[in-house]
């Protein structure tokens, strides 16, 4: 085996195991001494392949993220939102571990990590925008709204949708309390941004 196929696979076995790690405790919980206790990783091994704990957690959201990406382009048929939310909802349930890295990263990130996280999520962010843009073409918009500006709604709205539940709204909430009521909300959030809230009146 080369060096390079073994580095990539050491380093693989340490994502995995972090994931685990994230995925059962959080970023607050999970140590670097947790995962080399329990997954007989040493931190000399860990620190030849990544700078800091930090630096593996962007490293499993990454990973995170492109497995989302990656699920729901496999079992898609190019169907509505509707199919989508569906695939969500089976995904995060499969796999709750990785749910609470996904949730934690794009509903409470550290802080100190939260600039890092957005340049991680470009990829998954303009991912929803191509699924969003699919169901706008399948609409005819009002006269005078192009889907230019029907996208720039779209990415103003879920930047507010995911900030509120960083807000005093939610504050005290645990995360899985955010993570129901998000998964909840956005389907109808998308459903009036789609069809609109009132009644045209004639």
């Amino acid at each position: 085996m080369k060096k390079a196929e073994k580095t990539e696979l050491t380093r693989e076995k340490i994502i995995a195991a972090a994931l685990e790690e994230f995925g059962e405790r959080g970023y607050e919980g999970a140590t670097l001494n947790t995962i080399c206790q329990n997954h007989d990783i040493s931190k000399g091994l860990i620190y030849h392949n990544f700078k800091n704990k930090d630096d593996i957690y962007l490293h499993c959201v990454s990973a995170v993220l492109k497995t989302f990406m990656a699920y729901v382009k496999q079992h898609s048929t190019g169907g509505a939102l509707a199919e989508y939310m569906g695939l969500r909802y089976r995904f995060f349930s499969e796999n709750p571990g990785l749910s609470q890295v996904f949730f934690e990263a794009v509903l409470q990130p550290p802080k100190h990590l939260a600039q890092a996280i957005r340049e991680r999520k470009v990829e998954f962010d303009a991912f929803n925008q191509e699924i969003y843009c699919r169901a706008l073409e399948k609409l005819t918009l009002r006269q005078g709204v192009t889907q230019q500006e029907a996208l720039e709604y779209y990415t103003i709205v879920q930047e507010m949708f995911n900030g509120y539940f960083a807000s005093p709204a939610y504050e005290g909430a645990s995360l899985s309390d955010k993570v129901q009521d998000h998964e909840a909300k956005l389907a109808r959030i998308l459903d009036f941004m789609l069809y609109g809230i009132a009644r045209s009146e004639s």
